[in-house]
């Protein structure tokens, strides 16, 4: 190197599995996840119309979409 100036490798990040299996990412580049009502638990308390909506895939709010853009290595 010049000038007695050292490289520095940058470190390669390890994509988080768990995150991979829960979001879709979309032919545009949205990150999709599916709503928290969509679980199982004590479904037979909620409306259907809001399991339907809750069946939909939603878009991350802009403030986590960096953080979840790191962890998933994009």
């Amino acid at each position: 190197m010049k000038n007695g100036t050292k490289k520095v490798k940058k470190i390669k990040h390890k994509t988080k599995k768990s995150l991979m299996k829960k979001v879709k990412i979309t032919g545009t580049g949205k990150i999709m996840r599916s709503h928290q009502l969509r679980s199982g638990h004590l479904r037979r308390k909620k409306s259907k119309s809001a399991l339907r909506r809750a069946a939909r895939p939603i878009e991350f709010h802009k403030t986590q979409i960096n953080a979840v853009k790191r962890m998933l290595g994009l």
